[in-house]
């Protein structure tokens, strides 16, 4: 846990936190956020935790977060949090629903050591699926929450009505913007200078900033944007969630499995892998057989070429973010430290055209790193191709590639927690 202890404004800005939707999509956010008439702590408690789960296509994260509030004069300070994962993620048990939510259970098992049994019927559970769980059938994805629901329910927590649910994408980016600009201070004074976050997930990619100018509104599509007020101030943020553009997808988009239903020996093949490689992958509960071109070209150039048709003219490119500058998490982040760009601890700061000098020097020498991961060379690629053909990211765009912010994780997971606090009436 964390030692440092962190002021949290985040409480008396969600409290006033109103986004601007039309009036279904408003109920729709506030009955997905904010489980109706439950106020499960007494005004004496000081200390209160919050558990949220992540519930991602490749793999669930738990976040436990400690607050503590002095009195109800002040404002709750934010002590610190546990965090864990286990792989896969939910959606690999797709037809085996109760080994999903065992997996879950694992990781609930920590929260009732970490929080104080006294403090169990107070602390509110919560899981959020993202991207690995709207790519299933209803059918299937419902049976795995009912599941977890049940796992919840067995548990000693408090259990709010609307506590396992799917999150659409664009919350999930707007979260995860509030979250590091609260947790860098950017909207805590006179001058606000806002960072635009990036999040590269298994199946879903976000996109998330505050846009400064006016021609920027202008000339993006009403649905990319969201208002909301707050210390008294309107935001319009530009933030859309892309389904099919993670990375686990988008090495099904370049194997031409995206969509496609594997049939037993099909092998899919890309000149993004290694000549002689033929192998089995696991995702999303389906076995897929994969490996390189044997007769025509490997490298960086051909596989360019290929990963160009997934993104080329896909994505919105608002003119505005080329001279930008983000904050880039989740496989940024880590094929960042896997090619040893940055620090695993440390994080750094990148320029887009690092991306691509590394993809490279992967892809034009393959076998040597094939050991690391087959993928590798496709990955960083398409990271390569996402952010200059995709979003239109220039050479020398400055990414901040960071785990952690003042040792909390960079995750939507802290503004969801705030918001169902608040509707918990858990903070003043």
């Amino acid at each position: 846990m964390a030692s440092s202890r962190l002021p949290i404004l985040l409480a008396l800005a969600f409290s006033s936190l109103s986004f601007v939707l039309s009036h279904s999509n408003r109920e729709m956010w506030f009955k997905h956020f904010f489980p109706p008439n439950v106020c499960p702590i007494d005004a004496k408690a000081n200390t209160f935790y919050g558990i949220m789960f992540d519930a991602g296509s490749t793999g669930t994260r738990i976040h436990i977060y400690t607050f503590v509030q002095k009195s109800p004069e002040n404002l709750p300070e934010l002590e610190g949090e546990i965090f864990e994962s286990v792989k896969p993620g939910l959606s690999a048990y797709a037809d085996q629903p109760e080994k999903g939510a065992e997996s879950v259970k694992r990781l609930l098992d920590m929260a009732i050591e970490a929080v104080p049994p006294h403090l169990w019927k107070k602390t509110p559970v919560v899981l959020k699926a993202t991207a690995g769980l709207r790519l299933l059938s209803e059918e299937k994805a419902q049976a795995l929450l009912l599941e977890v629901r049940e796992v919840f329910e067995e548990s000693p927590f408090l259990v709010p009505e609307d506590s396992v649910s799917i999150m659409d994408g664009s919350y999930e980016g707007i979260l995860a913007w509030i979250t590091v600009n609260f947790l860098t201070g950017q909207l805590s004074g006179q001058n606000q200078h806002t960072v635009g976050t990036l999040d590269l997930g298994g199946a879903s990619t976000q996109i998330t900033f505050l846009p400064r100018f006016e021609e920027t509104l202008k000339e993006t599509p009403g649905d990319f944007l969201t208002s909301f007020e707050m210390f008294n101030s309107t935001y319009k943020l530009y933030t859309h969630s892309y389904l099919g553009f993670g990375l686990k997808a988008a090495r099904l988009a370049t194997l031409g499995a995206l969509n496609v239903e594997a049939v037993d020996g099909q092998m899919f093949r890309s000149s993004c892998l290694p000549k002689q490689l033929e192998a089995e992958w696991h995702f999303g509960g389906v076995k897929y057989q994969y490996g390189g071109n044997k007769e025509g070209e490997t490298g960086f150039k051909p596989c360019y070429l290929e990963v160009l048709k997934v993104v080329k003219g896909k994505l919105h490119q608002p003119d505005e973010i080329r001279g930008s500058s983000f904050y880039a998490f989740s496989y940024y982040y880590d094929r960042a430290v896997d090619t040893n760009l940055i620090d695993y601890e440390q994080g750094g700061v990148l320029e887009v055209k690092d991306f691509e000098r590394k993809a490279k020097e992967v892809c034009d020498n393959m076998e040597r790193y094939n050991s690391a991961s087959p993928f590798l060379c496709m990955d960083l690629t398409y990271i390569t191709a996402l952010l200059k053909e995709g979003f239109g990211f220039r050479d020398n765009t400055l990414l901040q590639l960071t785990k952690k912010v003042n040792n909390i994780e960079t995750s939507w997971t802290l503004g969801a927690t705030f918001h169902l606090l608040q509707s918990l009436g858990i903070t003043h």
